[in-house]
Formats: C-alpha cells, sequence, structure tokens
C-alpha cells in the first residue's frame, strides 16, 4: 500500500469556491470605497483561482517546478497591469457630456 494516494475531496473544495463567491457577491454590496472593495474582490478572486489551479489543475500534488511555471504568468500579467495603469489615467474620459449628432439638412 506504499506510495497510495487518496486525493483531494472535491466536494469540499467545490464548497469552499461556492463560499468564497458568496463572499465576492456581498463585497459588491458593501458601502465601501471603490478602491477597498477592488482589492478586496481581487484577492478574493486570487484565492479562487489559486484552489482551482491547486486542487483541479493537480499542482498541489506535482514538484514546485512545475508549479513556478504555472505562476509565472500571474507575475507577467500583474507586471502589465501596473505598465498599462498610468496610460488609462492620463485620458480624461467624459461619458456624461456625450455628443449629440444632428441630422443634416436633407436626410431624416
Amino acid at each position: 500500500m506504499a506510495g497510495t494516494h487518496a486525493g483531494p475531496n472535491y466536494m469540499v473544495i467545490f464548497w469552499w469556491l461556492f463560499a468564497l463567491t458568496v463572499v465576492e457577491v456581498g463585497v459588491i454590496f458593501m458601502p465601501l470605497a471603490k478602491l477597498v472593495i477592488a482589492i478586496l474582490l481581487i484577492s478574493l478572486a486570487l484565492s479562487k483561482a489559486s484552489l482551482v489551479a491547486m486542487y483541479f489543475m493537480h499542482l498541489r500534488f506535482e514538484r514546485r517546478t512545475l508549479g513556478l511555471i504555472a505562476v509565472t504568468p500571474v507575475f507577467l500579467g500583474a507586471l502589465l497591469i501596473f505598465i498599462l495603469v498610468p496610460d488609462h489615467s492620463a485620458v480624461l474620459h467624459r461619458t456624461s457630456e456625450a455628443v449629440k449628432i444632428t441630422p443634416a439638412a436633407g436626410h431624416r
């Protein structure tokens, strides 16, 4: 019996993912600042993604090298987001003052 592996209990992981999703929905309706809500939602999403990666992609039972290979795109994505945030903030977005287009004299 040496070397047998029982494997994870997928129903427990499912209930954890369900509970985290319920918490996410609850956070959306909390009267907090947008930055706090964004930080909470990102941290909940990362915890859910790590549960899925660890158990459903079986990274929990692999060597560390494969885990590092799987985590590398997360850091690259975060780097790209931090690089692009200043570009998004530099453009003035005006959605309340929409430009009204009037039809030409001959077109109705």
